[in-house]
């Protein structure tokens, strides 16, 4: 089985593309609908390698095998289930002997769609059955070699979660598409949202997941864009109807043209699709326009943004100022980033004292957060404006992706910029749930990897995310976050070699108590990539007492402080705060051969104790 050469090209910078739709062209070659299409495997299997050869002619990577409806519910209203092993074997080698004469490397795919009755608690099917009918048709097509299975069409998360289950019983280690198909109201039958959809596929196992069926394109990309905003950094399979189908003199039409599918397949690879093709009423034509645009396309980029291949213009990069935090960085000095938090109401005097403080003591930025915790603050682009100017520091600007939309975010960045504020960190944001308006819209268009790719590949370069001119290109120098204790590593790396590779000039990461997560991460990356290739901020937040490191253990995900920290700050009772300080000394002497520089948060707003901390580990 190829199975990972599948994994492997839906990793490649272009959508892989599927074929289109099988019953139409049945349909249309003078096969009623109620026959049963997956029977022609054995009865008729020319004209069924008839449209798999036109759809791989027409430049299809990948095909679907005639078995969508090849379980023991569907064939038995034909009187077929005795057939089942032979119709799916039967789909399987009529699909192979087809691409072997096509000379061409193509993956199969399995197809499997829905049962055609309902589970309990909305039917009588008990999902242990709906495992079993699974598990039978899964079992035939992967011992007939398929690369892939694809479970598609599917209406019910309770039945799509038995589906998955039974294939990865059967098979671990083989890929599983999960595609679900929507309403006109962007729901599932049962009322699903396409937010909660993704989420519950992941959580069931499935490797790629997506949406086919449903509407057009233009519906598809909407959900495709909802399923992102929660879960961007996964793997997407679309599949379009050629529009809502039309009744007309007792024929089905569907109304989008190939055209219109080759000019939508921009949107999709734009949004961050893996696999593309078409389902109900495309055809050869559709999936050809769809070759057409992908072979003839070089500058689409994953996570939305277009922008050229080519290196920023020698007359461009002259216009191109690096920030003070830049050429401190090449130069090789070890940096002091402390983090401060806009005010809640309109006073900025206190805030503007603690920053005069910290650069006084050599702070070399201060990074102005954007609504902690969710909780409203004042702009943090008005407080890194007033910070530069009075104290005469630069400044980071925190600059979250949750809750903008591309309007917002490029408006944001254009604002920031014209105030001179030039050093971005980019991260997802907390989420609202957990703050002052749990109701407020929790929504984003880009994932922090695409903001990254957005201001370092776009507006660097002096265009926006539709590919327009900005009048002259930006000068942000931009970082972005890591977790170094995250739960899974390998997902951890693959998400911040995105974020290295859109453009980020710097890392930070959450706060850590030893050395240990960061040269372990380190190790990690560079057995994976080689040399870690930017600076990393290594996160210090001082313990002010024996309660604070309990909490922080306990409540903060990603802290691990070990237990001979924690015991030193129970022995340290009132003098909790000065323990705090010295170990957060040891730390950053050990961390100054490692590390860029450190990431200072004080707790309780305590300028004063970080303020100590730099003029004791400074130069």
């Amino acid at each position: 089985m190829k199975n990972n050469e599948f994994l492997k090209l839906i990793s490649s910078e272009k959508p892989l593309l599927a074929d289109g739709a099988m019953g139409t062209l049945l349909h249309e070659r003078g096969i009623s609908f109620d026959a049963c299409f997956d029977a022609l495997n054995l009865s008729d299997p020319s004209v069924i390698g008839a449209v798999h050869r036109e759809y791989i002619d027409a430049g299809a990577q990948l095909i679907l095998t005639n078995t969508f409806g090849a379980n023991a519910y569907k064939l038995g209203k034909h009187g077929l289930v005795d057939k089942l092993h032979a119709i799916n074997t039967a789909g399987v080698e009529l699909a192979r002997r087809v691409v072997m004469a096509s000379f061409k490397d193509v993956l199969i795919a399995g197809d499997i769609g829905p049962l055609g009755v309902r589970l309990a608690p909305f039917g009588r099917v008990l999902p242990e059955e709906a495992r079993q009918i699974y598990s039978e048709q899964a079992k035939a097509l992967l011992e007939a070699d398929v690369d892939l299975l694809v479970f598609e069409t599917m209406t019910d998360l309770y039945e799509i979660r038995e589906a998955i289950q039974a294939a990865k019983a059967l098979s671990p280690q083989v890929p599983v598409v999960a595609s679900m198909t929507f309403t006109r109201d962007d729901r599932t039958l049962l009322g699903d949202n396409p937010r909660k959809v993704a989420k519950a596929l992941i959580s069931y196992g499935a490797d790629v997941i997506g949406v086919n069926c449903s509407g057009g394109p233009n519906q598809l990309l909407r959900i495709l864009r909802e399923m992102r905003s929660v879960l961007p950094d996964e793997k997407y399979w679309v599949k379009p109807n050629a529009g809502w189908p039309e009744q007309m003199g007792g024929r089905i039409f569907y109304p989008a043209s190939a055209d219109y599918f080759g000019d939508y397949t921009k949107s999709f690879w734009k949004a961050g699709v893996d696999v593309i093709g078409g389902c109900c009423g495309t055809t050869p034509d559709h999936i050809a326009s769809m070759r057409k645009f992908l072979d003839s396309e070089q500058t689409i980029e994953a996570n939305g943004i277009k922008f050229p291949s080519a290196e920023i213009p020698v007359e461009e990069k002259s216009r191109i100022k690096p920030t003070r935090l830049a050429r401190k960085l090449d130069k090789g000095k070890f940096i002091f980033a402390v983090e401060m938090n806009p005010p809640r109401g309109l006073s900025t005097h206190k805030l503007l004292a603690g920053a005069s403080l910290l650069a006084d003591a050599g702070a070399d930025v201060i990074d102005v957060a954007d609504s902690p915790m969710a909780r409203m603050r004042m702009s943090p682009w008005a407080v890194c404006s007033l910070i530069q100017r009075k104290v005469k520091i630069e400044t980071v600007l925190h600059f979250p992706t949750r809750g903008r939309n591309l309007l917002r975010v490029q408006g944001d960045l254009l604002a920031a910029h014209a105030l001179k504020v030039r050093n971005i960190f980019v991260v997802m944001g907390d989420p609202t749930a957990i703050g002052d308006y749990p109701e407020a819209m929790d929504d984003f268009d880009l994932a922090p990897s695409g903001l990254v790719k957005l201001i370092k590949q776009g507006f660097n370069h002096g265009i926006d995310h539709a590919g327009t001119e900005i009048g002259q290109p930006t000068s942000f120098f931009v970082g972005c976050a890591l977790n170094l204790t995250a739960s899974d590593p390998q997902r951890n790396l693959r998400v911040l070699r995105r974020k290295i590779k859109g453009g980020a000039d710097f890392v930070l990461t959450q706060p850590i108590y030893s050395t240990q997560p960061l040269d372990k991460f380190k190790a990690l990356y560079e057995e994976k990539y080689g040399e870690f290739p930017i600076p990393i901020f290594a996160g210090i937040l001082p313990l002010v007492s024996d309660r604070h490191a309990a909490f922080l253990q306990q409540e903060v995900p990603g802290i691990d402080i070990p237990e001979s920290i924690h015991k030193h700050m129970r022995l340290a009772g009132e003098t909790g705060a000065q323990e705090g300080i010295r170990f957060a000394i040891d730390l950053i002497n050990e961390l100054k051969e490692r590390s860029g520089g450190i990431y200072l948060m004080p707790a309780f707003n305590r300028f004063d104790y970080a303020a100590e901390i730099i003029e004791q580990t400074g130069e």
